[in-house]
């Protein structure tokens, strides 16, 4: 009993001593970030709002909204983040259907598990280094070398009332479809971009099937596939039934 008591002792102590280490390593600085936020808080001054350093891991830096293009600038030509990822644009609206969209099989498990949904929030949030607006542009960007040279970075940046923010195409040539994209699904103008159209939707098509408040009537009308009939899979017995069958009627075929 003695032996066992110890060796429990000693578990917990490890344990404890895990979660003691992870949590130093939690806040150790990252030189590597810090460093970066440092440099693009040279080039852009104030309109650098805020950053998030998730140590070891990544980064995300916010920018006024004026300085859109100027983060890209920076990031490209002062800190060599040459590979461009993505850009897009998140609506931080709360869905005013509430869980309306869901697939039927989610309702039934919800229901079974006793889940309540909620009315829904009319309250505007947002994410990490998220702002006050209800649009926010995001794109990603990363510096691509030689071994632990690789690093990336999120930028983002509020979008106003008007909708409308600088394109990165006069930066990064890449953003071009991204941009078209987001102002057809979100209805977001990109000043400068060489020619906003349509990419998916006819040409006359009214809406931003995108935006949390643009209504999917397809879903409204007929529910979402979840739960769907589907005939079932043979089973040995009647493989085993079919492969007699076959052979018999080749039998008799024969004969």
């Amino acid at each position: 009993m003695a032996d066992d008591t110890a060796t429990n002792d000693a578990a917990t102590t490890d344990a404890a001593a895990d979660e003691a280490a992870e949590a130093v390593e939690a806040v150790q600085p990252d030189e590597l970030r810090d460093g970066i936020v440092s440099r693009l808080g040279d080039v852009l001054g104030e309109a650098l709002l805020e950053s998030v350093v998730a140590p070891g891991v990544d980064l995300t830096v916010r920018v006024r909204t004026d300085a859109w293009r100027a983060a890209a600038d920076a990031a490209r030509n002062h800190l060599g983040a040459k590979y461009f990822c993505f850009l897009s644009v998140i609506d931080w609206l709360p869905s005013p259907y509430g869980r309306s969209m869901d697939a039927d099989v989610d309702k039934v498990l919800a229901a079974r598990a006793g889940d309540v949904a909620d009315a829904p929030s009319v309250e505007l949030g947002s994410g990490v280094a998220g702002g006050d607006t209800r649009f926010q542009a995001f794109a990603r960007v990363a510096h691509v070398g030689g071994a632990g040279e690789y690093w990336g970075m999120t930028l983002k940046a509020d979008i106003g009332d008007d909708t409308t923010i600088d394109s990165w195409v006069p930066v990064f040539a890449g953003a071009d479809w991204h941009e078209r994209e987001a102002w057809e699904m979100f209805g977001i103008t990109f000043t400068d971009h060489p020619g906003l159209r349509h990419m998916y939707l006819p040409g006359d098509f009214q809406g931003n099937p995108m935006r949390k408040d643009y209504p999917l009537i397809s879903r409204m009308v007929k529910p979402w596939p979840g739960i769907v009939d589907v005939e079932p899979m043979p089973s040995d017995d009647s493989d085993a039934a079919g492969g007699d069958a076959s052979g018999d009627a080749a039998g008799e075929s024969d004969a």
